[in-house]
């Protein structure tokens, strides 16, 4: 049986018939809307997107100082939809991730979730990954900031344990084309816990995460931010992209910006949400597997980044919701509040990323 096709009815391809078996495999999963969606807002064209892959690809021949490790039609893919089709834009991106891994090398060694310093952060939550998606159908990470143990996880191991859930969940089309939603809950973040957050390792983050990986973020959203987390701002300013800035906002403790943007039944109690509050250790069992433990030692793991052969969807399927002793919050459940409009005029965009 052959793959089957999500195109409308009316659309024909007018690529030969190996390019138009190849195009509807590169599409397959999605529903006629995410198709839909990435025509109106990616510009993505079954007709032409063999030859937009394979312009990419020609481009690999001007850059023979960097080692393009995957060069396959769906890993090229999301580059192009990350860039709207700008075949130079996703080529640039296409070379900044894989020039990055080599000017950090050791950020990539092991690069597995059963490295230790990858499992330390994962069972800590960093990430949290919410299980369903927004109302664009974008996936919801979270983090607490507040549970940096900073005896127990590096920055950079933070920094590759949020790499290296994003490596999973891009394995997923719907994803690339909807995007991701950030939100950091500064609550009971502490002066001493900001003051190892250096210019050098938020350099690292922003080009690992903003000009060297191939996700579309539709917003970064602080919540309970102290001052000294707006003093960062300055120090990051230099290092942000007016497109990333417009996207990333200050809500402070003000629930009802923080809601017009996403609405509360997506949302975990933390947040003024409907739904329960979150498992620190929802993502970490995802990616562990079955055999998954929260104390010191961990003891499983199927999980390559770089050889991803499931879907998040089918992963989260697959998590066992068995309650983990490391899996609160440190923000209790109503502690944000609902303020009148007008009251908080700090709801303004804070950071840029470019």
């Amino acid at each position: 049986m052959g793959p089957v096709s999500f195109l409308p009815k009316h659309q024909k391809l007018s690529t030969s018939k190996g390019d138009s078996a190849k195009m509807t495999h590169l599409q397959a999963g999605l529903s006629p809307e995410t198709i839909e969606k990435a025509r109106l807002e990616l510009n993505e064209n079954p007709d032409v997107l063999h030859q937009d892959i394979q312009q990419v690809r020609d481009m690999i021949i001007t850059r023979p100082d960097i080692g393009f490790l995957r060069t396959d039609d769906a890993f090229i893919l999301r580059f192009l939809r990350a860039r709207k089709f700008h075949q130079a834009d996703a080529f640039r991106l296409l070379a900044q991730y894989f020039q990055y891994r080599q000017l950090n090398l050791d950020m990539f060694k092991n690069f597995k979730a059963d490295d230790p310093g990858i499992k330390r952060a994962l069972i800590d939550g960093f990430p949290g990954v919410l299980e369903n998606r927004d109302h664009y159908g974008r996936k919801i990470l979270l983090l607490f900031a507040a549970n940096w143990d900073q005896s127990r996880n590096s920055f950079t191991d933070i920094l590759r344990a949020i790499l290296l859930s994003l490596e999973v969940l891009i394995e997923d089309p719907e994803l690339q084309i909807n995007g991701f939603i950030l939100i950091i809950d500064w609550s009971n973040f502490s002066f001493k816990q900001a003051s190892k957050l250096t210019p050098s390792i938020l350099k690292l983050a922003i080009e690992g995460l903003q000009d060297s990986f191939p996700a579309r973020f539709g917003g970064v959203h602080f919540v309970n931010q102290p001052w000294y987390i707006h003093a960062l701002y300055t120090l990051i300013k230099p290092f942000l992209k007016d497109k990333t800035r417009k996207r990333i906002f200050l809500h402070g403790n003000n629930l009802n910006s923080l809601h017009q943007l996403i609405h509360p039944e997506f949302l975990p109690s933390e947040f003024g949400g409907t739904l329960p509050p979150y498992d620190m250790g929802t993502w970490a069992r995802t990616l562990l597997g079955p055999d998954y433990s929260d104390e010191n030692d961990y003891t499983h793991t199927s999980y390559n980044a770089m050889h991803v052969k499931h879907t998040s969807s089918n992963l989260e399927r697959e998590c066992s919701p068995k309650p983990m002793k490391r899996s609160q919050s440190v923000v209790e459940a109503g502690t944000l509040k609902h303020e009148e409009k007008g009251e908080n005029e700090n709801t303004q965009p804070l950071l840029a990323l470019d």
